[in-house]
């Protein structure tokens, strides 16, 4: 067999002048993620709210993928949602993972006092997400100004500091807000104890270059003016995905130097939804910047799929059903010639810029109208099927005859046809 190095049969123009100059000494770990799927992503007009059965098995996903952190609910919203975070973190707690939990809560006290008694029962910090918008169109929507919201932060986020409460100090809809006023109420917050801050696209308006700029100004004025050191202070990303840009402002939010990003499960969340987290966790192992065993990441899509009915688009990036299939003829051959060699590396890469295998799937050949016979004849040959002429040939008539790709029921049921006939 030929013998050639991977290395040289791509020529990889995402890597031509790119360099992150990350130094793991201005922060507090090395990049984690949060998984927003159970709290934000349930906001969904479209979601069902799983079970407290499939919630816990959601949480193994996460654990299982290496996520580090994840937003258990909102006690906020009455007795049930407390008693399901109850359970998610005795659940946690007796299997000893490593998943970090938080609550979001709104900047009351009572929204807070929940997780005073749920620290004390799990013996477990319990992360504080203490929301407040802060954006001059929301301060004018709700008749407030910059007094009573540093006012409002400080009465919850003392109250969460003198009981023990981790707090990420979030302000909503971030990436509309004015430099003065976010630097006013991060630097307060940071100063009453808060050691963790999120900065968020809330309405999903911001572009690449808006993370960089935004995220330059939080870590080169904000923090530094605060008193405080960046390795000090966790500088979390959290963004939707009302234009789409979503994943690639979770990319520009590594490359700016943020701590944690946010994400849930196929994007799931308000409105357009919350910006991808299993598409974000693809594309930041292929670019090499984590190295998390991400085989089951595509059960779990298809878990929160089914548990939480958010949609699974057929020709969704990597885990949809058509991701990693082809019918095309020139595309399947490629493939073919790859598979016949023995070469697992090219032929997952041939016609896909994601390899399959990686995330615990594998490339398909499917036949229809655009198929080739070589389509047909290893569709049979994987079938358990001898590719005589005269099948072959049948089945290519066949396919040609389809408005679109035959499903293997029915390229069973037209074998049958043909072998009766």
């Amino acid at each position: 067999m030929e013998t050639v190095e991977e290395h040289s049969l791509i020529y990889d123009w995402n890597e031509i002048g790119y360099s992150i100059d990350r130094k793991d000494g201005n922060h507090p770990h090395e990049l984690w993620f949060d998984d927003e799927t159970l709290r934000d992503g349930l906001q969904s007009p479209s979601a069902r709210n799983p079970t407290i059965e499939q919630k816990i098995e959601l949480i193994d996903y996460m654990e299982r993928l290496g996520i580090q952190k994840v937003d258990l609910g909102l006690p906020g919203a009455g007795p049930y949602h407390v008693d399901h975070i109850d359970s998610m973190l005795h659940h946690m707690g007796d299997h000893g993972y490593k998943l970090r939990p938080g609550c979001a809560v709104r900047t009351v006290v009572s929204d807070i006092e929940p997780l005073v008694d749920l620290q004390a029962k799990h013996e477990r910090e319990i992360q504080a997400s203490a929301f407040l918008g802060t954006s001059p169109i929301r301060q004018f929507a709700e008749g407030w100004n910059m007094e009573k919201i540093i006012s409002t932060a400080e009465k919850a986020v003392t109250f969460a500091v003198d009981n023990n409460i981790p707090v990420m100090f979030v302000t909503e809809d971030t990436t509309r807000s004015k430099p003065e006023e976010i630097k006013e109420v991060y630097s307060r917050a940071i100063e009453l104890g808060a050691d963790r801050i999120c900065v968020c696209d809330t309405c999903g308006h911001v572009t690449p270059n808006g993370v960089r700029k935004l995220l330059g100004f939080i870590q080169e004025e904000v923090i530094p003016d605060s008193g405080v050191k960046r390795r000090e202070i966790e500088v979390n990303w959290h963004g939707h995905q009302d234009r789409g840009l979503g994943v690639a402002n979770n990319l520009a939010a590594y490359e700016a130097g943020a701590d944690v990003i946010h994400g849930t499960a196929l994007g799931v969340g308000e409105r357009a939804g919350n910006a991808p987290l299993d598409q974000t966790l693809v594309n930041l192992s292929l670019m090499g910047v984590i190295s998390n065993d991400l085989t089951s990441l595509n059960e779990y899509s298809r878990k929160a799929h089914e548990y939480i009915e958010v949609a699974l688009p057929h020709n969704y990036p990597v885990f949809g059903e058509d991701a990693f299939e082809t019918g095309t003829g020139v595309h399947a051959s490629a493939v073919i010639k790859a598979m016949n060699k023995g070469d697992n590396w090219l032929a997952d890469r041939v016609y896909s810029g994601v390899p399959a295998g990686d995330f615990g799937l594998q490339q398909v050949i499917r036949i229809g109208h655009m198929s080739g016979r070589s389509n047909v004849i290893h569709w049979l040959e994987r079938n358990g099927y001898k590719p005589e002429d005269s099948l072959v040939s049948h089945m290519f008539e066949v396919a040609k005859s389809k408005r679109r790709m035959m499903t293997d029921e029915e390229v069973h049921l037209a074998i049958s046809d043909f072998r009766e006939y």
